[in-house]
């Protein structure tokens, strides 16, 4: 199993325009489209256990993909 990270966008129920991302990571042993097919159940539980919120969209990534495109750029060429 590899850890995966699971992106919820999620809006303030009393405040629609209001949305932020969360990132739930555990263990998955599938590809990214099986994680996002899977999702609901985790979604639901978190948006139980946060009833001010609600998802609107998710996906899956690996974590750390994000972080070549943080670092400003490709090397320069050498």
């Amino acid at each position: 199993m590899n850890p995966i990270d699971l992106i919820v966008t999620v809006c303030a129920v009393l405040s629609p325009t209001t949305c932020e991302e969360q990132h739930l990571v555990f263990n998955w042993s599938g590809s990214l489209q099986q994680c996002a097919m899977a999702a609901p159940p985790y979604i639901a539980q978190w948006v139980g256990e946060h009833p001010k919120w609600t998802a609107v969209r998710w996906r899956c990534e690996y974590p750390h993909t994000n972080d070549r495109a943080s670092t400003g750029g490709e090397p320069p060429a050498g």
